[in-house]
C-alpha cells in the first residue's frame, strides 16, 4: 500500500503537499534519560515524577517535595545505577525498544510504517505521531508495551497520545493495543522463554520468582486493575508451566504502603526457607531496563547471596527475541484487522 498525494494539477499552486493512505504503528515504552549522568537523569525524573498519573498527590503538596528534595538527591544515585547497565548504543530500554521496532517493521512489511517512542524522554510520543502523519499515515495503531494495565503506565500513554492528537488539524484514525496480560500468545511465549532460560542454567532452581513492578496499594483501592492483572499473569503462567511461581513486586519508592510481597524482602527470605538456588524474571517488562538489569540482575543478586543464597540467575525479558517479536506481531496484526 503506497501513500497517496493529491494531484498537483487539481490544486492551487500554493496548496501544501498532502499525503495519506499509509498505516502507522507506534510502539511506546516508559522512558529513559539521554545519558547516565546527573543532569540527564534529573531532567528525566522531573518529567516522569511530575505526571499526575505517576504520583497522585496534589501538585501544591508534591511539587515542593519533588523540586526541593527528590530532584536534589535522587538523580546522582540513579545516574550511578544507569552507568552500571548503559551500553555503547544507549540505555537498555531504548536499545531493545528500537530493535523491536526495527524487527516489527520488517515483519509487518511495506504496508505499515513502524516507529517507537518513550512516554518520558526522547523520542517523544508527540514527535513520532507527527512523523507518522507526515509520512502519510491516516490510520495509526499505538501499542503501549505494558502487558498489565495501570493508570501510571498505560493510561499515561493514552494521555500523551490524545494530547498530541488534540493539536492536529487533520487527525488520524486511532487504535490502541489493549493490555494482553492474559492473552494465550503472551502466556505461551513467556512459558517458552522462561523454560528455555532455565534449561540453559547449570543448576536446577529451588524457586522461580516472577517480579512485577510495584505500585502503591492505594492504586488498587482506587480501582486500578494492575494488581489483578499481575496475579492473573502469574497464575496462568504457573498453570502452563506446571509448577509454582513466587510472585513479588519490586521498585518501592517513598513512604506509602506498596503492593506486597516485596521482591527485595522475598530474595532475602528465601535462603532461610531452604531455597538457595533461584531464577528470577520480570514478566511485566517487555524490554530489559534499569529495573531489570540493575535492580534485579545486580542488586537483587547481591541481596540474595548476602542472605545465604548459593545460585542466582536472572532470565532476560522477551526483548527482540524471535519468539517475542512473533508474539507482538500476532497481537498487533489482530488489532490491525480491517486496516491491513
Amino acid at each position: 500500500m503506497n501513500s497517496k498525494s493529491i494531484e498537483r494539477d487539481t490544486l492551487p499552486d500554493d496548496h501544501p503537499q498532502v499525503s495519506w493512505g499509509k498505516i502507522g504503528l507506534l510502539l511506546v515504552n516508559l522512558g529513559t534519560p539521554d545519558a547516565p549522568d546527573r543532569v540527564s537523569v534529573k531532567r528525566y525524573l522531573k518529567e516522569f515524577l511530575s505526571d499526575r498519573r505517576v504520583v497522585e498527590i496534589p501538585s501544591i503538596i508534591w511539587q515542593p517535595i519533588l523540586r526541593g528534595i527528590i530532584l536534589n538527591t535522587r538523580p546522582q544515585k540513579s545516574a550511578e545505577a544507569y552507568a552500571k547497565v548503559w551500553t555503547e548504543a544507549g540505555s537498555p530500554l531504548a536499545v531493545y525498544t528500537r530493535r523491536q521496532a526495527d524487527a516489527l517493521g520488517k515483519a509487518m512489511g511495506d504496508g505499515v510504517i513502524v516507529e517507537w517512542a518513550m512516554r518520558y524522554g526522547q523520542p517523544s510520543v508527540q514527535s513520532r505521531l507527527q512523523r507518522l502523519q507526515e509520512a502519510g499515515c491516516d490510520k495509526i495503531l499505538v501499542a503501549p508495551l505494558y502487558p498489565q494495565y495501570s493508570g501510571a503506565t498505560t493510561a499515561s500513554v493514552h494521555d500523551a497520545v490524545f494530547d498530541a492528537v488534540r493539536e492536529m488539524r487533520w487527525q488520524p484514525a486511532l487504535r490502541i493495543l489493549p493490555p494482553y496480560h492474559d492473552d494465550p500468545a503472551y502466556i505461551s511465549t513467556l512459558k517458552d522463554s522462561v523454560e528455555s532460560g532455565i534449561a540453559g542454567l547449570d543448576f536446577k532452581p529451588d524457586a522461580i520468582i516472577a517480579s512485577f513492578h510495584g505500585m502503591p496499594v492505594r492504586t488498587l483501592e482506587l480501582g486500578d486493575p494492575y494488581h489483578c492483572h499481575c496475579q492473573k499473569t502469574a497464575r496462568l503462567l504457573s498453570e502452563a508451566m506446571g509448577r509454582e511461581l513466587v510472585l513479588s513486586f519490586q521498585s518501592r519508592f517513598g513512604r506509602a504502603k506498596w503492593l506486597e510481597p516485596a521482591t527485595d524482602a522475598t530474595l532475602e527470605a528465601l535462603p532461610g526457607q531452604g531455597k538457595k538456588k533461584i531464577a528470577i524474571f520480570a514478566p511485566g517488562f517487555s524490554s530489559d531496563c534499569l529495573e531489570t538489569c540493575e535492580e534485579l540482575a545486580i542488586t537483587g543478586k547481591e541481596q540474595f547471596m548476602n542472605a545465604g543464597g548459593e545460585k542466582f540467575a536472572y532470565l532476560p525479558c522477551l526483548n527482540d527475541s524471535d519468539i517475542g517479536i512473533s508474539m507482538l506481531e500476532t497481537l498487533l496484526r489482530r488489532e490491525l484487522s480491517g486496516w491491513i
